[in-house]
């Protein structure tokens, strides 16, 4: 591993709880990594100390495979070749964007500083912008500034706090992307941080996602969907609910089979290692918003309790006559009133419990 986390611990004095907790994972070289969870759950703080801006009090950090900080020692932030890029950009407002951008390789010859201010803006797409000040810029422009200038050193390891935090949400998604063709481009090594998943599914090749000081899961997109660990990580990643099942054995066919039944009905299609895995009895299973199908033809019915534009459809929040609570993606066409009652069916190809509540 390129990054190396294990086992690590951030105790502030004078709290109860530690703001990071056992904490271990790792990037390879040229991996993009994406911290993701609520306000307040560590994120941060698990990415200053990569830095090397708070102390550990358990566990130890390896990067480029020196050991930069342990219990007992700490090698100083400036010494760890990692660059920062921060939510507000930092950006000096007297110095024009070439200035800013060259300002960490101030004692590098002036031949080659200024090459490599050069290289790193028209990898950013900001070549022509050299001469400008950042009042100048859009807000877009003045964030690859600031990614620009955290490039210049040829840093070991690029950190990034929530960057795009006080950009549009449009802007998010499409400079996420943006992003991570640029550090592609650039051969880093990144660990991110944010809570909106749509940046992190846009720019991570993994994921982590922490809740009160734990990592719950490390994984890519795809996984933490569909996939999920915890209950957590289940409920944090997309819209989905979790409602009340059984795990039944039926005698059919000359055998003893398996069935989940939900308030919605049956469910089908579930892989036979996946009904392998259940246990007999009560279970929670998550269903997410698009698990559940508008079918008019359905004999299960639920009222409409809320709905959210999104374009090409609805967000549809749903409730059972049996009281439960789903929601569901409907193409926008189907235009139905709040109160109105519509035939539902699940079709969930991965099938995701966990112990009933």
């Amino acid at each position: 591993m390129f990054l190396d986390l294990q086992h690590l611990g951030v105790q502030y004095p004078g709290r109860a709880h530690s703001a990071v907790a056992d904490v271990s994972f790792g990037l390879t070289a040229g991996q993009i990594g994406v911290l993701i969870g609520p306000s307040g759950c560590g994120k941060t703080t698990l990415l200053r100390a990569v830095a090397g801006l708070e102390r550990l009090s358990a566990g130890e950090i390896v990067l480029a495979g020196s050991t930069v900080s342990t219990v007992s020692r700490s090698i100083a932030p400036e010494d760890r070749r990692v660059g920062m890029v921060f939510q507000d950009y930092a950006l000096f407002p007297h110095l024009d964007v070439g200035q800013n951008v060259g300002f960490g390789i101030y004692d590098w010859p002036k031949k080659e500083r200024q090459a490599r201010v050069g290289e790193v803006l028209d990898l950013v797409g900001l070549g022509d912008v050299r001469r400008r000040y950042p009042h100048e810029l859009s807000g877009g422009q003045q964030q690859r500034v600031a990614l620009a200038r955290a490039l210049a050193p040829k840093p070991q390891l690029l950190l990034l706090d929530e960057p795009f935090s006080n950009l549009d949400v449009d802007l998010r998604e499409r400079l996420a992307h943006e992003v991570r063709g640029i550090l592609k481009a650039a051969g880093a090594t990144a660990l991110f941080v944010t809570h909106d998943q749509l940046e992190a599914f846009a720019i991570g090749d993994v994921i982590g996602v922490m809740h009160e000081g734990t990592l719950h899961q490390w994984a890519d997109a795809y996984t933490l969907y569909h996939r999920p660990a915890t209950r957590f990580v289940a409920d944090f990643i997309g819209h989905g609910v979790f409602a009340k099942a059984q795990v039944e054995l039926h005698s059919e066919d000359g055998g003893i089979h398996k069935h989940v039944v939900t308030p919605l009905g049956e469910l089908h299609d579930i892989s036979p290692a996946v009904l392998e895995a259940l246990q007999i009895g009560e279970v929670d299973v998550l269903l997410r918003a698009d698990d559940i199908i508008h079918d008019d033809a359905s004999p299960v019915q639920a009222q409409i309790v809320r709905k959210a534009f999104r374009g090409n459809e609805f967000l549809y929040t749903l409730k059972l006559k049996t009281g439960e609570t789903v929601m569901a993606h409907v193409p926008s066409h189907h235009d139905h009133k709040l109160g109105e009652w519509i035939g539902i069916k699940p079709e969930v190809d991965h099938v995701v419990t966990f112990a009933a509540h």
